[in-house]
């Protein structure tokens, strides 16, 4: 067999192997996503429903001045980031960094929590200021990992370090469709609605205290967002990587279909030399 075709049976043989793990990576990613986005369409009514929680007992109070609800002088701004701790998912971590350093470029911002390894890596490779980093979180992140997040935040935030802490991550709207978003985090925005939720705010009896309420519900309202925009992170990083496998199996299989039209054709031009060799030495010894 001539060295150009063995060349090419090494070649499909490789890229067939690739082909298998492509494809296995995207049913993985698959079943991933199916729990993950379970796990995001539970999660967005409670963070809804606890915001509104918030927002009537503020109303209910005539002075509202719990520490994660007053709005201070900015000097120091400080972003939770999230991104994945591993890659092959295309441009997912790509697409939420550049709309990372947008934000961090607009608002005159260093101060980053990073949230995955891809973000950890890139944000202190260019000198940014990293206040704490979480990776290995997992591809099916609990409560007790957004708690833990939340612990760290609380306190740069308490002891004056950060006066205002964004979330940047990537929002699930579709299988084929993610996006990026900032979200403000702390201090905490009541929502003031139509007036109906301060309406609705006298029909509810506290206690201990409306005050007493607000000071257990605000930091289960910070949970909750953190936990959403964690498992909002985690769903489109596995939409990404299933998108993305399967776009590298079609690839790989469009690359064997070439590389074996380019060995048939190796192989006919080998046969019709070898033909053209006989018909020349028997015309010879005819000779």
């Amino acid at each position: 067999m001539p060295e150009q075709m063995r060349d090419i049976k090494r070649r499909i043989r490789s890229i067939k192997n690739t082909e298998q793990i492509t494809k296995a990576m995207e049913m993985v990613a698959a079943a991933r996503l199916r729990r993950a986005q379970s796990k995001v369409e539970s999660a967005r009514p409670y963070a809804e429903e606890i915001r509104k929680m918030a927002g009537r007992i503020a109303a209910s109070l005539e002075d509202v001045s719990h520490p994660l609800l007053v709005e201070r002088e900015v000097r120091n701004t400080g972003f939770v980031i999230f991104t994945s701790d591993r890659g092959l998912c295309g441009a997912f971590n790509a697409r939420v960094i550049r709309f990372a350093q947008d934000v961090l470029r607009e608002r005159d911002a260093r101060s980053i929590v990073a949230v995955g390894r891809k973000g950890r890596d890139f944000f202190r490779r260019r000198g940014y200021d990293l206040l704490a980093e979480f990776i290995g979180i997992g591809d099916e992140p609990g409560v007790d990992v957004a708690r833990e997040v939340v612990r760290h935040i609380l306190k740069l935030y308490e002891s004056g370090a950060l006066d205002e802490i964004n979330l940047v991550y990537t929002e699930f709207v579709s299988t084929s469709r993610q996006r990026p978003v900032v979200r403000r985090l702390l201090p905490i925005e009541i929502p003031t609605g139509d007036g109906n939720e301060s309406r609705r705010a006298d029909d509810y009896i506290y206690e201990p205290s409306p005050k007493r309420v607000l000071d257990i519900i605000l930091p289960r309202f910070v949970e909750a967002q953190v936990y959403r925009a964690m498992l909002e992170a985690k769903v489109s990083e596995h939409a990404a990587r299933m998108l993305a496998m399967g776009n590298a199996t079609e690839n790989a299989g469009e690359m064997i279909n070439q590389l074996t039209l380019s060995f048939n054709k190796a192989r006919q031009a080998a046969i019709t030399k070898e033909l053209t060799e006989i018909v020349t030495g028997a015309e010879a010894l005819k000779g």
